[in-house]
């Protein structure tokens, strides 16, 4: 029994199915969750209509006449249709193979009922089709039910002025000014698409740098790159409020000062859809904040009860999401199974340019927590980045001083999701800087800055 069908949820019951399981899963919004039809896929459909329009910047560096940004108009109506379009399509996909692999779906919701006796759990189902509830009884239940946007009680969503990341898709057209209330990689990732969009962007930071969990030199990389094409950032400012006005938003920010705008996005983080599902009465624990507690095969502490993706807390990525929902399957049915291991997981901020990490952080290696030696290469001097005009970026390593086996990296450039592939494999299967370093690449490439940069670990190694 799955209660809830994003990532966590339609992967475990793919697995589930593929061992011979009898598998239903318990969806309100429909195949695919929340992050299909409403956060993941569509942000970033939407972020790829911006990278088409940043496409026509600069051109005439490349002896191409375009008239510039200036001459680009987007049709608000049609990017927002493309994105609803996408998402619904790629949760049609997601129900074709579930079906196909023999899972049962209920458009409903569910929640944990009186403790059972014996090895299974009673789960009472509430389908939306107006039909009665009903139980069933399972041996494993997966808890997959994700999260929401977090709403402030001074700053309530209305769905036309101020609104969640879920609702801009609804907008007519763009706003002319957007106030991002949040610089984390949500407000960090819209605020970029939006400028790159032509509208007028303020950031609102309530920190000293925008994205201040990721790699400091990375997020001050690309709040150089926002500030140059004209955002706004706002940064040690904290919003205390935001209102309607006649013609748009204030927000009030906690010093007294305030910013005026058409439109005001929240991205303040999200909360655990886990308050409905009776699990304090059940007996699952359930840490401040209403995230389920679960070990690093995704079980909670009753037994049979497992629990996955963002409504665990562990770390909110739909990839994460899906293994943790994989591998809670493969533990319940007797596979064996190996722990989920965060410190291999690639994360990507789909800014312009984007900004991949994996393994150790620069403050890891900072505070002493973990011993190593680094190297933070430019790819201004990289060939193919000269090529492409790209004048900001990175690629950043780090490996153990001594062993030279690398564990962390860090990447700042246009489609970073894909070159931190490499570095992702290096830190998987404990490559050293050698083996990189002899590794033969692509002339021109960025991914040749990779090699680079283990080079000069390499030879830092040798002296």
């Amino acid at each position: 029994m799955i209660i809830g069908g994003g990532p966590a949820g339609y992967e475990a019951a793919l697995v589930a199915a593929q061992l011979d399981a009898d598998v239903t899963i318990v969806e309100a919004a429909g195949a695919g969750g929340a992050c299909v039809l409403d956060d993941c896929v569509p942000s970033k459909t939407f972020i790829a209509s911006s990278d088409v329009v940043t496409g026509y910047r600069d051109t005439e560096e490349f002896g191409i006449h375009s008239d510039g940004l200036e001459a680009i108009t987007v049709d608000a109506q049609a990017v927002h249709g493309r994105v609803k379009r996408l998402a619904m399509a790629q949760s049609r996909d997601i129900r074709t193979k579930l079906i196909k692999a023999g899972v049962t779906l209920v458009h409903g919701s569910a929640r944990l009922g009186a403790d059972a006796l014996g090895h299974t759990h009673a789960v009472i189902v509430t389908p939306h089709d107006g039909n009665a509830e009903y139980i069933i009884e399972a041996g494993t239940v997966l808890i997959a039910t994700g999260a929401t946007p977090r709403v402030l009680p001074t700053a309530v969503p209305d769905g036309e002025r101020i609104l969640t990341w879920r609702q801009i898709y609804d907008l007519p057209d763009f706003p002319e000014h957007l106030v991002v209330i949040g610089s984390g990689v949500t407000g960090a990732e819209f605020a970029s698409a939006y400028l790159a969009m032509g509208v007028k962007v303020t950031l609102v930071s309530s920190r000293d740098r925008v994205m201040p969990h990721e790699d400091a030199d990375a997020a001050m990389a690309i709040e150089r790159v926002f500030r140059s094409r004209g955002m706004t950032i706002l940064n040690n400012s904290r919003a205390a409020a935001v209102k309607r006005s006649p013609g748009g938003v204030i927000v009030e920010l906690a010093d007294g000062r305030v910013v005026e705008g058409s439109h005001a996005l929240m991205a303040v983080g999200s909360v655990p859809n886990t308050s409905a599902l009776g699990l304090t009465e059940y007996g699952v624990a359930v840490a401040p904040g209403g995230y389920v507690t679960v070990d690093r095969v995704s079980r909670t502490n009753v037994p049979g009860i497992y629990a996955a993706g963002d409504c665990t807390g562990v770390l909110p990525l739909a990839s994460v999401a899906a293994m943790q929902g994989r591998i809670a399957m493969w533990h319940a049915l007797g596979e064996a199974v190996a722990p989920l291991r965060l410190r291999t997981v690639a994360a990507n901020v789909f800014t312009d340019p984007e900004l991949a990490t994996v393994g150790v952080s620069q403050a890891d290696v900072d505070s002493g927590k973990t011993p190593a030696r680094e190297v933070m290469l430019p790819l201004a001097g990289n060939a193919r980045a000269k090529m492409a005009g790209l004048d900001d970026g990175f690629i950043k390593l780090f490996c153990r001083p001594a062993s030279g086996i690398v564990i962390g990296g860090v990447v700042v450039a246009p489609r970073a999701s894909e070159l931190i592939l490499p570095i992702t494999v290096a830190v998987e299967n404990h490559l050293t800087v050698n083996q990189l370093a002899h590794t033969i690449t692509i002339y021109p490439s960025l991914s040749g800055s990779i090699a680079e940069a283990a080079r000069q670990l390499m030879q830092a190694d040798s002296d």
